[in-house]
């Protein structure tokens, strides 16, 4: 698994591509989102466009980011998820968790 990141105003756009599903490429994720959550960032859009499958293990990162971002008083959004990952979210109940959009712009919009 590969990602990017990316600013757009005060919003940081997340793009990972490929699994999230555990071992040392999601961890990386891990790290870097809990980096940008230490350096003050509050506002993070994930863009799941080129994520083909994510596990339990892909959830918790996003889980685990979504609550210390809102315990500081920040928040996470996902934008542009796969039909298959729309499919995990719904089945794990997830999708009443996590706001989703279909563009990461609506994403972005929705922080205002």
């Amino acid at each position: 698994m590969q990602f990017s990141y990316r600013e757009e105003d005060d919003v940081t756009i997340v793009e990972p591509q490929g699994k999230i599903m555990g071992g040392p490429d999601a961890r990386l994720l891990h790290e870097r989102l809990y980096e940008l959550i230490d350096q003050g960032k509050k506002k993070v859009v994930i863009d799941l466009f080129r994520v083909n499958w994510m596990n339990s293990s892909g959830l918790g990162i996003l889980i685990g980011s979504l609550i210390s971002l809102r315990n500081k008083g920040g928040n996470l959004k996902l934008a542009r998820a796969t039909e298959r990952i729309r499919n995990l979210l719904q089945v794990t109940k997830l999708d009443t968790v996590f706001d989703s959009y279909d563009t990461v712009e609506k994403a972005i919009g929705s922080f205002i």
